[in-house]
């Protein structure tokens, strides 16, 4: 769990501190600056947070405050504390819908809706899928403690509608996390982009990672020894002159994989606004044709992804399975729209 470090100005005595991330440094740790170490930690908080929380006397190194200069040695304990309780996250039983495409005593497949977060997290306590299926597995025990992540083997993007599987039982889980770490699963998603790829069918190769300069964003690293590797392969569905429908397969599962990926090749998703698709990227200068996109966006107020397929071996079965949904009413009256538009050309 990974929280705001310092949301004012104020501050606090002391004693009234209360500690939310405690780290122990390596024996092997090589001298580092204190505020570079937590930045590494703590991958959604940005290092300046973490220097304001250390000028205000919340970073401590072997129970002493320290400044963001410090520099960690091995076996220092680094702890921040905050003026406020920790929240402890659980998994709270809500009564949410859920689009149920198939359901057996092993696995539940979803066909989820854009704007629901997959599971609890900062600033997401509630509302989010796990919380829908604590209400609807009451009593399915692996849904009933503090894993707020119960069953949990893959994820989608909050605002990336489509398929997902969930575990419901503890062997389930195990035997489909590792079809998901083996890359043996099946899974398209279908995504509407700027522009039109050179080539009608390819393949991006590239690390993610965190952005250096925002963590909150991934970034594709041209240093084959930073980020992950990250394969994604494509192929053109159909051309909207300014916009392309792509067929998108995953090799590999990373955070924004096709999102970042897409944008690294200069055609970020339709309405993007974390990776710069939410502003007209191509087309005419034409005050009719800036009104038309802008109607656009309204339409679909979100990148335009979604999970088609999800394929993966039953986990007690061994029968292959494979799952289809269909094109999500936003994303098609998108599509509808460009089609007349160009009609009309």
């Amino acid at each position: 769990m990974t929280e705001s470090l310092i949301d004012s100005e104020e501050t606090e005595e002391q004693s009234d501190l209360f500690e939310h991330f405690r780290y122990v440094a390596d024996k092997g740790q090589g001298l580092l600056r204190v505020d570079k170490f937590l930045h590494q930690k703590m991958e959604a908080t940005s290092r300046s947070k973490i220097q304001t929380a250390a000028d205000s006397g919340c970073v401590f190194v072997n129970e002493k405050p320290v400044k963001s200069n410090y520099k960690v040695k091995p076996d220092d304990v680094i702890v921040v504390k905050l003026s406020y309780p920790r929240r402890e996250l659980v998994l709270i039983p809500e009564d949410l819908p859920l689009n149920i495409v198939y359901e057996d005593d092993q696995v539940i497949v979803i066909n989820k809706q854009p704007g629901m977060v997959v599971h609890p997290g900062h600033g997401n306590y509630t509302g989010t899928l796990l919380n829908a299926l604590a209400w609807y597995f009451k009593d399915l025990e692996l849904f009933q403690g503090k894993d707020t992540r119960a069953g949990l083997v893959h994820r989608i993007d909050k605002n990336t509608s489509g398929l997902l599987v969930v575990a419901k039982t503890d062997h389930a889980k195990t035997h489909l996390g590792k079809q998901f770490f083996d890359k043996t699963t099946h899974r398209i998603y279908h995504a509407i982009v700027w522009g039109r790829p050179k080539e009608e069918a390819g393949t991006i190769v590239g690390n993610i990672g965190r952005n250096p300069k925002d963590r909150t964003v991934m970034y594709v690293f041209k240093d084959e020894n930073l980020g992950k590797h990250a394969v994604t392969h494509y192929k053109l569905l159909e051309d909207f002159s300014y916009l392309s429908l792509l067929e998108c397969k995953l090799e590999t599962g990373r955070t924004h994989q096709i999102r970042i990926h897409m944008k690294s090749i200069g055609h970020p998703l339709f309405n993007d606004g974390e990776y710069g698709g939410d502003i007209i990227l191509k087309g005419t200068t034409f005050t009719k044709y800036k009104q038309f996109v802008q109607n656009c966006f309204k339409v679909l107020p979100r990148q335009a992804l979604h999970a088609k397929e999800l394929g993966f071996e039953h986990p007690t079965t061994g029968k292959w399975m494979l799952f289809k949904s269909d094109t999500p009413d936003d994303m098609s009256e998108l599509m509808q729209k460009w089609r007349i538009y160009l009609g009309g050309r």
